[in-house]
């Protein structure tokens, strides 16, 4: 080995290019995809005036369309950190038939465009549909309201919580499981203090992804929201609508106030997730 390596044949030098080359690359690329869009609005809403933006940002109609964005984003966030954990922990744990066709299946909200999940999703859930008359025979509708944004942003949720929390639990030390279980920890002993501080971390990761992408969700919501102002009329439409209007002011008051809200979310999230990494760790 020490003779390859002195002709030149065998090297231990790193398979992609060099450190430079490489972080060179990696921050043009985030600067033209995500830093300069940002720092545009930035500009845009520094050249506007905070009051001015305050202003478009305190009409009524745009504070109940962020309010129902942020609103059933939460929700739909919360459903899906309890039912991806579910769903990831019968992946991992359990082997049944067609198994790997429903593994597959929660990646299809990644592959359908989003037009295509709302058109489904009202078709479903619309009166007439086939779960939604259903429901509607108990008074309980569900499509063009605010359940149906929520039912949508589920769809598109879901896979973030699974795909984060099935990693941690595939890689899981049984071992350590089986340990508390001969000290005669009970299954939901072993459950909340062997196995939840493991996949925790993964959890705030899934459930702050969902919930950012709630937020943003456009395509598979319009359809089955019903677009109602003050109702069931989503902060992103809004933003639509604006730009139709040429409103460009009003539509970067949303879109600001919208990414200064997900950041703060994210960044709290992020902060309660490397507190239990550090807490689980020591």
């Amino acid at each position: 080995m020490t003779s390859l390596k002195k002709i030149g044949i065998l090297k231990s030098e790193p398979n992609l290019p060099g450190f430079g080359l490489s972080i060179g690359y990696t921050l043009l690329y985030l600067g033209l995809m995500v830093l300069i869009p940002l720092a545009g609005l930035l500009l845009f809403t520094l050249d506007a005036g905070f009051e001015t933006l305050w202003l478009s940002i305190q009409e009524p109609r745009v504070i109940s369309a962020l309010k129902v964005s942020l609103i059933t984003s939460f929700i739909a966030a919360a459903i899906n950190t309890i039912m991806g954990l579910i769903l990831a922990w019968v992946l991992v744990r359990y082997s049944f038939p067609f198994k790997k066709l429903i593994d597959s299946i929660i990646d299809l909200p990644f592959a359908l465009p989003t037009a295509v999940s709302g058109i489904a999703l009202v078709t479903l859930y619309s009166k007439n549909g086939w779960i939604g008359k259903h429901f509607e025979s108990f008074d309980i509708p569900i499509a063009f309201t605010t359940t149906g944004i929520v039912v949508a942003l589920i769809m598109i949720g879901l896979p973030f919580v699974v795909r984060t929390v099935q990693p941690v639990l595939e890689n899981f030390d049984r071992e350590v499981e089986e340990a508390a279980k001969t000290l005669g920890a009970s299954r939901f002993q072993r459950f909340r203090r062997v196995i939840f501080p493991t996949v925790l971390p993964s959890l705030i990761a899934g459930f702050s992804m969902a919930f950012a992408r709630g937020i943003g969700e456009y395509g598979s919501v319009i359809f089955i929201a019903g677009n109602m102002p003050m109702k069931t009329e989503i902060a992103p439409l809004l933003i639509v609508i604006k730009l139709e209007q040429y409103d460009y002011i009003g539509a970067t008051a949303i879109a600001f106030s919208m990414l200064v809200f997900s950041f703060l979310v994210l960044l709290v999230l992020n902060g309660i997730q490397w507190w239990s990494s550090r807490h689980q760790g020591s």
